[in-house]
């Protein structure tokens, strides 16, 4: 919204905002970052900080891209584009605090070499130089009502794993499917606190870093998971949360990210209160330093909700202030799933309660932090999940505005009928990425 604009809706409840160029005296500043760069495109970053004494409750940035450079896509923010000129506006993350920043992402198409944006203007001023932010006096009447703003979520972000299944493209299926994101299994120990694909792949130059440069030239985005079932855990072998953050931030770093997710389900991490304790820790310090990536934790339910492992998870996650955005349970290898659409809901309902109980939410702040990570046709313990039930749920999902969704796994989402469970086919009789197809109308 312009000045104008919002000197006009100040007035109406009684208070008046002053934008001042960020050339004012100040410490107002928005800084370029570029994440993965995959030779047609890359990942750029804009981080709004606040110095200036006060609270900024709005920003626009303008910049300049180089001829035959566009945006794809951008996120945590609106834009508009005249020509080579972009203008972003702040969404939700528009009040920021005094030493508290925002900021937004956003991918570029480009063709020939790589030039970085240019001419950057903050609220009309130098990006560099500093500013003040619009300024209040008290309302003379009823203060606006404030809300805090939904964890970004709302995604349909299944899982592909590059390290079994005959992994297919991940852009055929977002051609074939409209899917936009993508969970990438999973980053482990290479030994001791140092992380990698499957515990052995590099974080540049392997097939995963590969599958992610195609993602997001295709305009998409992924959310590296650390852990999973079987392999080296970062969890037990990085000594404190501080070097844990640390693996987790080179992930983040790499490939310039938006969110992560923590698959604590190993008796090693899961049912370890000490390296619960550390994980919870670590998406602390992470949080700390990139307040806009999403963290997210993934872990085993029963029919009625988490077990008392992931009762504590949730418990500590408050008492040492996590700031976790999206608790995920995995509704399925429960021993009860005879009807797996009532026994996820019965699952999904019980973590929600848990929340309430636990932070004092309503409903409806409670589903805005919820997953749901199920497994598409037969699971281990030959429950039965069909393209319908999976249907069902993500309807379930929508019509809750549950935070995120998502499966075990693309690489299985094809056809085998009778096959049993297998890494490259559901176990049962199905068109190839059907359950891909539901998810992306999440």
């Amino acid at each position: 919204m312009p000045a104008l604009g919002l000197a006009a809706a100040a007035a109406t409840i009684g208070a008046m905002f002053v934008i001042a160029p960020a050339n004012a005296a100040g410490g107002v500043s928005a800084t370029f970052s570029k994440g993965s760069d995959w030779g047609t495109g890359y990942e750029g970053k804009y981080t709004i900080a606040n110095g200036s004494g006060s609270t900024l409750p709005t920003w626009t940035v303008e910049f300049d891209l180089p001829s035959g450079a566009k945006i794809s896509s951008l996120w945590d923010g609106s834009y508009t584009a005249s020509g080579q000129h972009v203008t972003v506006k702040n969404t939700w993350n528009g009040n920021v605090a005094n030493g508290g920043s925002a900021g937004f992402g956003f991918n570029v198409a480009y063709s020939g070499s790589y030039v970085a944006p240019s001419n950057c203007k903050l609220n009309g001023g130098s990006c560099s130089a500093g500013g003040t932010p619009p300024t209040t006096t008290p309302p003379t009447t009823t203060p606006p009502t404030t809300t805090t703003p939904p964890p970004a979520g709302g995604r349909g972000a299944p899982y592909l794993y590059l390290g079994w299944g005959n992994p297919p493209s991940p852009q055929a299926v977002m051609s074939a499917t409209g899917i936009k994101w993508f969970t990438m299994a999973f980053v482990n120990s290479s030994g001791g606190c140092n992380p990698a694909w499957d515990g052995s792949r590099p974080l540049s130059g392997s097939a995963d870093a590969n599958a992610i440069a195609q993602i997001k030239a295709a305009g998409g985005q992924v959310v590296p998971s650390f852990g999973g079932w079987s392999g080296n855990k970062l969890g037990p072998n990085c000594s404190t949360s501080a070097a844990l953050a640390g693996a987790y931030q080179q992930v983040i770093n790499a490939y310039g990210l938006k969110a992560i997710d923590i698959d604590i389900e190993n008796s090693d991490e899961f049912e370890n209160e000490a390296v619960q304790d550390r994980i919870l820790g670590a998406l602390k310090i992470v949080k700390q330093n990139n307040p806009g990536v999403q963290t997210i934790l993934t872990f085993g339910t029963s029919t009625t909700g988490p077990n008392y492992y992931g009762n504590r998870l949730i418990d500590q996650s408050k008492a040492l202030g996590a700031g976790v955005d999206v608790y995920t349970i995995m509704p399925f290898d429960f021993g009860g799933g005879a009807d797996m659409y009532a026994s996820t809901v019965s699952a999904a309902n019980g973590l929600r309660d848990k929340l309430k109980s636990t932070f004092g939410w309503s409903d409806a702040t409670a589903y805005a932090h919820l997953g749901i990570s199920g497994m598409n046709g037969l699971s281990d313990q030959q429950e039965l999940t069909s393209v319908s039930t999976w249907s069902q749920i993500t309807s379930w999902a929508k019509s809750n505005k549950i935070a995120r969704l998502a499966f075990w796994s693309v690489n299985r989402d094809r056809g085998c009928p009778g096959g049993g469970v297998q890494s490259t086919c559901s176990g049962i009789a199905q068109n190839d990425w059907d359950f891909t197809k539901v998810t992306a109308g999440f």
